[in-house]
């Protein structure tokens, strides 16, 4: 993996974290906090989401999205987890 697709993976994660805060509103860790839980939502999804034949398309939206509902999932987990 070289610098260029390190630092895209990050920068998609950081869009992805920032939105997922915007839709599990009223729950989150702030705006750095939002980040790193997209940057650990788009590996979970980049690694869980082929497996599972889960695909919408390649491209940097696709990336997006995908993180997105990554971070989304893994925001839910954190609050289920955290009410317990």
């Amino acid at each position: 993996m070289g610098i260029e697709s390190i630092l895209v993976f990050l920068i998609v994660g950081a869009i992805a974290g920032w939105l997922a805060g915007l839709i599990v509103s009223g729950y989150g860790f702030g705006l750095i906090g939002n980040i790193v839980v997209g940057i650990i939502g788009a590996f979970l999804a980049g690694v869980l989401f082929p497996y599972l034949g889960f695909s919408i398309g390649g491209g940097i939206i696709a990336a997006i999205i995908h993180s997105t509902i990554g971070a989304v999932i893994l925001l839910v987990l954190i609050r289920i987890v955290k009410s317990a």
